[in-house]
């Protein structure tokens, strides 16, 4: 609900002057044994964005006399009235459109709040009720008693803004509603292509590619297969441990003198799980870093030693430092590093650092144990089309998220501009 000037054909009102009916959701006894199989919904099948996961929502008996209030009409929109957490406001929303499905809510962590449909489009309303969640003065609403933060309903119901005619009303929603759609299915293809490329992480590791860059099939050719102390690899490839192909780190340097202060440093946390992207990029002097440092180059895999099971290594595009939690594992000749970053990323070094590095009891890999990890290696030119394959993937995972990204950028300017009258 940003502040704009309305249109002039746009009427004041309130929240509560929308509704038709409103109550809270919870009333009567526990669900019993009796009645329709129906989804309950709980403040964990809710998420910020204003979608109700009926996955994720359990299904049982319901006893439907004791609970006639708690049953959702297609049309509703939920109202979070407790709950919350740390830096995070009660009053999230959803539209339930669900004609066909029974759906109750489990407590009274909701209410549920009844358009009323000759002055209001339920899907319109949920829009206004989302943008009002995500302005700061939505922690105007909040309260805690018993250590449980709650919305100040009566309050918030009061909240006022100014209301277009119904026929815009359902356009906006229309609008606001497609974008969403196109988030989620771009969400969905995002989802898609990370599972494509977790398996040709592992095939591509296990079978490798042949001079055609086709993934070598053991069943039907497999004279091009040999049995090792791994089990069957491909017969050009030669086992030999991972700190024959590499170099480590000799010695740190002092992160609070020249030039080093000025030097991008890595720490895990900087680091995405499992897919090898830097999320920060920032200089020893800005993170006030003064304890030792291992000093990378272009080139090297930076690898976190600790919780191996997040998966957490970045290739290096410039030199800089890294903190002693992180090991720089330099190529030596004949070493992709691309490759290199694949085989620490994938399931079989992963699962080995995790079961080592719990001797100690914390879960930290150190250089004998790194020392103790064999591996397959292909040959260089093998390694080289390994690495384009995986970085052809990991640019078209990158392209479909920046659509995303644009995406969610339109939804925001669009919820700014048509939920004012800004833009008609």
């Amino acid at each position: 609900m940003t502040q704009s000037m309305p249109p002039s054909s746009w009427t004041e009102t309130t929240i509560r002057g929308c509704l038709a009916d409103e109550f809270p959701g919870a009333w009567g006894s526990e669900p019993g044994r009796d009645g329709p199989n129906a989804h309950i919904l709980r403040s964990t099948n809710l998420d910020d964005d204003g979608h109700i996961n009926f996955a994720t929502a359990a299904k049982r008996w319901i006893d439907e006399p004791h609970l006639t209030q708690r049953r959702l009409r297609d049309g509703d929109v939920l109202l979070e009235s407790s709950g919350g957490g740390p830096g995070k406001p009660v009053g999230r929303v959803a539209h339930f459109q669900a004609p066909d499905s029974i759906a109750y809510l489990s407590s009274n962590f909701f209410r549920t709040l009844r358009p009323d449909e000759t002055k209001v489009d339920s899907r319109f309303l949920a829009w206004r009720l989302l943008d009002l969640y995500r302005q700061p003065r939505i922690w105007n609403f909040q309260q805690q008693t018993t250590g449980i933060i709650n919305l100040k309903t009566k309050d918030y119901l009061q909240q006022r803004f100014h209301l277009p005619e119904k026929p815009e009303q359902s356009r906006i929603a229309l609008v606001l509603d497609t974008v969403d759609e196109a988030i989620a299915k771009t969400e969905a293809v995002i989802a898609k292509l990370r599972q494509m490329r977790a398996g040709l992480l592992h095939d591509i590791l296990t079978r490798g590619l042949d001079k055609n860059g086709q993934l070598r099939d053991p069943i039907a050719h497999p004279e091009q297969f040999q049995d090792s102390p791994l089990g069957r690899i491909p017969k050009e490839w030669q086992v030999a441990t991972l700190v024959s192909r590499i170099s480590l780190p000799q010695g740190q340097v002092d992160p609070k003198a020249l030039p080093f202060c000025d030097w991008t440093l890595v720490a895990p946390d900087h680091i995405e799980s499992e897919t090898g992207r830097l999320l920060a990029r920032q200089t020893a002097r800005q993170q006030d870093a003064i304890s030792g440092k291992y000093v990378f180059e272009s080139g090297d895999v930076v690898y976190s030693k600790i919780r191996p099971y997040l998966r957490k290594a970045v290739l290096a595009d410039e030199r800089g430092l890294c903190s002693a939690d992180m090991y720089p594992l330099r190529p030596n000749a004949g070493v992709n590093s691309r490759f290199l970053l694949a085989a620490v990323l994938g399931e079989p070094f992963s699962r080995f650092a995790s079961a080592v590095s719990m001797r100690s009891g914390f879960p930290k890999l150190n250089r004998d144990e790194l020392a103790e990890f064999t591996m397959a290696w292909p040959s260089p030119d093998e390694q080289d089309r390994i690495a384009a394959v995986l970085s052809a993937s990991d640019e078209e995972q990158l392209a479909v998220e920046l659509e995303l990204s644009k995406l969610h950028q339109l939804k925001s300017g669009l919820m700014t501009d048509l939920l004012t009258g800004r833009v008609r």
